[in-house]
């Protein structure tokens, strides 16, 4: 069952997931390529004035990608849910319900994980021919928070997408923009590291949100 559970969601994210791709991998490949016209005019050292002195992380451009990608994907991928009204049918399905919700938006945070996985891959494959290794991991790490803004976006816009009442939608939005202005409040490079795994603990506690609007949905309640 849990295959086709994945299967289903394949089928609804699909063209999604290739157009993300294919935006993640143009917005990566401009980004080093600017980089890289501005190691061969104005020498590596560039780079390394850029990062130390100016308190800079080279990739800023990337910053909203994946929050952007991460709430595209919920709305895709849950949306159809309730404006179809397949939930319903869905809840229906002689599977339990608790093992279904978390595998359809595992589905989804799998998927995240593999896009993001692969961008920091190629960003820092490519940085360490230009830079120090050491350098390089300043600017992965600063680049975390992004990603985690990316799988908030992802779980917030999930539970919006299920929950059945207007009220509650606004709550939840409410949470998610001052969550995403905390993660993206500094652009200080680093800034983050201390209160990094509290800020992925928040995140992932925000799961239990998906299940709270599932359960208002199986009560009836709706606007």
């Amino acid at each position: 069952m849990r295959k086709m559970i994945f299967y289903k969601e394949w089928l609804k994210t699909r063209w999604y997931l290739a157009a993300a791709l294919a935006v993640m991998a143009a917005m990566t490949f401009y980004c080093l390529l600017n980089l890289s016209k501005t190691a061969q005019i104005r020498g590596g050292d560039m780079l390394w004035n850029l990062m130390i002195l100016k308190e800079t992380v080279l990739i800023e451009m990337l910053r909203y990608i994946p929050l952007v990608v991460g709430g595209l994907l919920a709305m895709f991928q849950f949306l159809p849910e309730m404006t179809r009204k397949r939930l319903k049918l869905t809840l229906h399905l002689p599977y339990p319900q608790g093992r279904m919700i978390a595998a359809m938006y595992g589905y989804g945070l799998g998927i995240l994980l593999v896009l993001f996985l692969l961008q920091a891959l190629c960003l820092g494959t490519v940085l360490r021919g230009w830079m120090a290794g050491e350098l390089v991991g300043r600017i992965l790490r600063t680049a975390a928070v992004w990603y985690l803004a990316g799988f908030a976006a992802y779980i917030w816009i999930a539970a919006v997408c299920l929950e059945p009442t207007w009220g509650m939608r606004v709550a939840l939005l409410l949470l998610l923009a001052g969550l995403v202005h905390l993660l993206t409040l500094s652009s200080v490079p680093e800034a983050y590291n201390g209160i990094l795994p509290w800020l992925c603990l928040y995140v992932l506690c925000g799961q239990l949100l998906i299940f709270h609007s599932v359960a208002r949905f199986k009560e009836g309640l709706q606007d």
